[in-house]
């Protein structure tokens, strides 16, 4: 079965009782699992969508922000302690060879014990990683290409599709951004991040930083109007909103997020919710 998982629907670090995780999400087509970022929270959401540790196979990193990458690192060392002895593979932009590198110091002693005590295959012998840039990524069977996108102050973030049996488009972290709509052209699923204007205040207040935080936002982010204008112009067969600011304010529901989109564009939307699995 080719499906998304949504695994973490919420934009930001901070996690709070009974919210969302951060962002992370599986792709299972054409029998790949690929994981798209690694929020908090990652490892237990694979689990729970029915994943396998043991099967982890290919991991696309968007952009640097530890909301996408910090569970990273524990992640393909949890699947190894689960058993993994397959190569693992990890795709993120430039920055990501020095994260592993630091994580791998951080355990070292555990690693070198695990294999002594144990028996297992060196976890740097399964993992490789590779840094992309914008263009091709990988070939056929899935193919996989990537777009940067307006993130700042970060420079290289980026959007990613693949294509397969059907078409997915992973927007990442953006602000409004037409070329996006061309990237995702005829997606079967387009996955993008939104932002609702009446709830930022509240974001802000809860995390006590101020204009630099509001400024940030604003600058760095996609209000859900702007998602619906993206997905009209790429004419994609569906959208589901993801990395919502804010997903934890009890006073927005789902029809406030559905009414802007619904604004600019009449086809199928959902706003995303952790575990929500949508088949392809």
């Amino acid at each position: 079965m080719n499906r998304v998982v949504l695994l973490g629907t919420k934009g930001g670090p901070a996690i709070r009782a009974g919210g969302a995780m951060p962002t992370s999400s599986l792709l299972e087509m054409d029998g790949r699992r690929v994981v798209v970022d690694c929020g908090l929270g990652v490892t237990k959401g694979l689990v729970q969508a029915g994943m396998d540790l043991k099967t982890l196979d290919l991991i696309f990193i968007t952009h640097l922000h530890s909301d996408h990458i910090l569970e990273l690192g524990p992640l393909i060392h949890t699947a190894w302690t689960t058993g993994l002895k397959t190569p693992v593979t990890v795709y993120g932009p430039p920055g990501i060879e020095a994260y592993w590198a630091g994580f791998m110091a951080s355990v070292g002693y555990d690693n070198a014990i695990r294999v002594y005590d144990e028996g297992r295959t060196p976890l740097e012998e399964l993992v490789t990683v590779h840094t992309y840039d914008e263009g091709a990524v990988m070939d056929a069977p899935l193919r996989v290409s990537a777009l940067r996108v307006p993130h700042p102050p970060i420079k290289d973030a980026f959007a990613l599709r693949f294509d397969g049996t059907k078409s997915v488009t992973f927007s990442g972290d953006t602000t409004y951004f037409p070329p996006l709509a061309t990237f995702a052209q005829g997606s079967d699923l387009l996955v993008h991040e939104a932002m609702l204007p009446a709830g930022v205040e509240t974001v802000i207040a809860r995390t006590g930083l101020g204009d630099k935080l509001r400024n940030h936002l604003y600058a760095s982010h996609t209000k859900a109007c702007d998602v619906a204008r993206i997905a009209a112009a790429a004419g994609v067969g569906r959208l589901v909103l993801n990395h919502l600011i804010p997903a934890d304010d009890p006073t927005i529901g789902t029809q406030d997020w559905l009414s802007q989109v619904a604004q600019v564009w009449d086809g199928q939307a959902d706003v995303g919710i952790d575990g929500m699995e949508i088949v392809l």
